[in-house]
This record gives structure tokens, C-alpha cells and sequence, in this order.
């Protein structure tokens, strides 16, 4: 590690948050300029909605979404037209802070009047989101898939895909939402930094079991329901590459401004967490892109109050070091001396 920067030239300079550096003029980093604001909550949403304006049936992995405050008077007029249209639609909502995240802030409601407009959504925009209501449920429980995606390059534009992810379990038997459970966070919500701290949290040394487990051990048992797991994962695919595509001009915007063409500079690279829920039919739906997706292989258990100590977990490693290893084989700039 180097906390005041380093003077010798690398080939790879691997970056805990962003890329912030004037200062390197060759090698490889492990971030894009801009790739943290492209995948917050609003301009991911902007992103997608342009491209589903364009290509309707291209695009419909990504919930219906409104952003908040500046779209809330179309959110109630939306709503109250398709609630007049259809009067047994029952729809829920899921609210989610613009700069949020492992949960924080998000909430479900039933109808546009509960939104908490009381100064916070004015000074925290948000997304809201139409709440996918019937999950693909394993062991009665909803559970989302985190996948490791690796943008290699803008130009040529080049995509690599994880084989394996993790699918990260709620800790309550899942119930559709009513007004009785919305704030059931261990029920709807299934991310990981909230579930932890449930009673019911599962750390277990077994791929196969527990509140987090592989993704490729849920496929297995998909398999062996005579589920067609080759086309979920080409859905997923396709899922992953549109979802950069719709991305790719902002990001492009960013890196000429940071990196002109024609002057030295770095070439980027990065690992990107795309998060993924399977709906009861299979199909996957894209619930958001993480730009800097944790790469930790070991979790705290508190032996004692206020008393913690690291431990391993296997299904993290597992994972995430092949996630690693297999970038750094990719970005590997001896290769081409070879």
C-alpha cells in the first residue's frame, strides 16, 4: 500500500474508491473517471430509460422508475392513471436513496401519498421503483445474485462476465407485501449489511448453504428442477452488456475529459458489481450496478460486546479471489511480451 502516492512507474494501480490520480501516465488502473456517478441510483435510471425509450422490448429488465423530487407529480399521475385503467392492480413501491447504500434508506409503499417528502427527499433524491412482487423464492426465502462483471475497455468496447456470483438470502420467509409487513426489512430486503445483523443470519462454511451462498449452487438446484439454466444465463448476459451499453456515452464523456486521447495517460479497468433479482418466471431484473463492489473474504463475528474478530468465509474466497485473479490474468501486461 502507498498512502501518499508512489514515484516509480507501475503496471497496474489498484484503487480503493475512484480514480484520482493526475499524475500516472502509463500502466493500468483498476477504476474508470466518472464510473461512480454513471452507476448512482438517478443517472443508472436516466441511463436505462433513455435506452427503453428507444428499444422497449430491448430494455425491460429494469423496473418501471421515477426520480424523485422532479418526477413526483408524473409518479402520482402514472400511478392514479394505471390504478383507473386497472382497478385490481395492487402495486408497491420500493424508494431508494440516489447516494444510498447496504440498504440505507430504502422503504416500501403502497401508494405515492407515503412517500416522506419532509425535507429529506428535497435534500436526498431518490428513485422509485415498481417493487418486484413475486421473487424467485429458494427455501421460502428471496434472495438476489451479486455478479462480477469486468469492463476491460471503453474502446474497444470489451465485457467479461464472472462464472460464478453470490446470492445473498433474506432471513424471514418471504410474504408479498402488504401494509402489515412493508417495514419487514429481513423479509424484502435482501442486502447483506442489513440481513447481518438478523437473528436468523446464517454464516456458513458450505457453498451450498446458509444466507450467502454461490451462485452456481442455485443454478445446480434450478438444474435439477428442470429449470433451463442456459438461457438464464444468457438473459443475464444480455442483461450485463445492455446495461453497459446504455452507460458507455457518459462514461466515455468522463475519460476523455480525465484522459485526452493523444496525450500519455493510463488505461482503465474495472470490477463492477451488478445486482440481480430472478423473478418466479426466471427472468432476471436488473436492481442496480455497484462500482465498488466489496472484496472482502472474511466477515466479523462480535465474540464479546464491542468485541469482534475476523473470520473466513469460504464462500466469499471462493469467489472473489477467482473474481481477482482471473482480472489481473486478463489486464496482465506482460502478455503481450510473451
Amino acid at each position: 500500500q502507498f498512502p501518499f502516492g508512489r514515484r516509480l512507474p507501475c503496471d497496474i494501480y489498484w484503487h480503493g474508491v475512484s480514480f484520482h490520480e493526475n499524475d500516472i501516465f502509463s500502466g493500468q488502473v483498476n477504476k474508470f473517471p466518472g464510473m461512480t456517478e454513471v452507476v448512482r441510483k438517478i443517472t443508472l435510471s436516466r441511463a436505462v430509460r433513455t435506452m427503453q425509450d428507444l428499444f422497449p422490448l430491448e430494455y425491460n429488465f429494469y423496473p418501471r422508475s421515477w426520480i424523485l423530487p422532479e418526477e413526483f407529480p408524473l409518479f402520482v399521475a402514472e400511478v392514479r392513471m394505471m390504478k383507473d385503467s386497472d382497478p385490481s392492480w395492487k402495486p408497491t413501491f420500493i424508494v431508494k436513496p440516489d447516494g444510498g447504500c447496504q440498504g440505507d434508506g430504502i422503504y416500501l409503499i403502497k401508494d405515492p401519498s407515503d412517500i416522506r417528502l419532509t425535507g429529506s427527499i428535497q435534500s436526498r433524491p431518490a428513485v422509485v421503483q415498481e417493487y418486484i412482487c413475486k421473487p424467485l423464492l429458494v427455501d421460502k426465502l428471496k434472495f438476489d445474485i451479486r455478479l462480477y462483471v469486468l469492463l476491460k475497455s471503453l474502446e474497444p468496447l470489451e465485457i467479461y462476465i464472472a462464472k460464478d456470483g453470490l446470492s445473498r438470502f433474506c432471513t424471514e420467509p418471504y410474504q408479498e407485501p402488504t401494509l402489515k409487513n412493508l417495514h419487514q426489512v429481513f423479509m424484502h430486503l435482501t442486502n447483506y449489511s442489513l440481513n447481518v445483523h438478523s437473528g436468523n443470519f446464517i454464516h456458513s462454511d458450505n457453498v451450498n448453504t446458509g444466507s450467502k451462498r454461490t451462485f452456481s449452487s442455485i443454478l445446480c438446484r434450478l438444474s435439477s428442477q428442470g429449470a433451463d439454466v442456459k438461457k438464464l444465463w444468457s438473459d443475464i448476459i444480455s442483461l450485463v452488456i445492455k446495461t453497459i451499453i446504455a452507460l458507455t456515452p457518459e462514461l466515455k464523456v468522463y475519460y476523455q475529459s480525465d484522459i485526452p486521447a493523444g496525450k500519455p495517460g493510463p488505461t482503465c479497468f474495472q470490477i463492477l458489481g451488478f445486482d440481480i433479482l430472478l423473478m418466479k418466471n426466471l427472468k432476471p431484473m436488473l436492481l442496480e450496478v455497484n462500482a465498488n463492489p466489496s472484496m472482502r473474504i472474511e466477515h466479523e463475528q462480535e465474540l464479546s460486546p464491542g468485541v469482534f474478530e475476523n473470520v473466513p468465509s469460504p464462500v466469499d474466497e471462493e469467489v472473489k479471489v477467482a473474481v481477482i485473479r482471473d482480472t489481473l490474468r486478463l489486464v496482465d501486461p506482460q502478455k503481450k511480451k510473451r
